[in-house]
């Protein structure tokens, strides 16, 4: 792990210890619901959640039919989501792993995945180590796999800290993949809801 991944670790691990971090709200966003209950709804499969936080969306999928594997980097983060689980009577159908997104390879979740969901997961991950996020999803997805995908864009954060993400990168980064939609936040921050597709 480089000094940039020791220094993104420790801030997350300080969002946790202080509180409720920004981005684990505890309320599913109407982005995944529409994906999940709304027109065209994907059918339930099996759901890989990377950057689960305390688990509101892991337990929400469950809810919902979908067998569900949650990855977080912060130990805080996944008990937190292992208790929500039980709580709900979702143990069997949530299976939450402290690990890396970029190192899916050294976690017991092989996948094939129908569905990829990340709430601000990836944009926090170190420019250098986005490839292989990339290719550790890739490598798990099912023929027309959907990545629902928030993100900040560039400048919402420290850069040195969080890159952001951009469309483009995503089009380059994540071959055979069709990026189908990009819809802006309403933050005051620049944010996105990216929706691929796997070809």
């Amino acid at each position: 792990m480089d000094q940039q991944e020791v220094a993104v670790r420790r801030e997350l691990e300080e969002y946790y210890r202080a509180g409720r971090p920004p981005w684990d709200t505890g309320v599913t966003p109407p982005e995944l619901i529409a994906l999940v209950e709304g027109p065209g709804a994907l059918p339930p499969g099996r759901a890989l959640e990377l950057g689960c936080g305390t688990g509101t969306n892991a337990v929400y999928l469950a809810g919902h039919g979908w067998d569900v594997v949650a990855v977080d980097l912060i130990e805080q983060a996944a008990g937190q989501a292992r208790a929500k689980a039980a709580a709900a009577g979702a143990r069997d159908a949530v299976r939450v792993l402290c690990g890396d997104a970029t190192r899916l390879d050294e976690l017991d979740a092989p996948g094939p995945y129908d569905l990829f969901f990340d709430l601000s997961c990836y944009c926090g991950i170190p420019p250098h180590r986005r490839d292989d996020y990339a290719g550790g999803v890739t490598r798990r997805a099912a023929p027309g796999a959907r990545l629902l995908m928030f993100g900040y864009g560039p400048g919402a954060f420290d850069a040195d800290l969080f890159a952001g993400v951009t469309a483009d990168e995503l089009r380059a980064r994540f071959a055979g993949w069709e990026l189908t939609d990009v819809t802006p936040g309403t933050n005051p921050v620049p944010t996105f809801w990216f929706t691929l597709r796997k070809e």
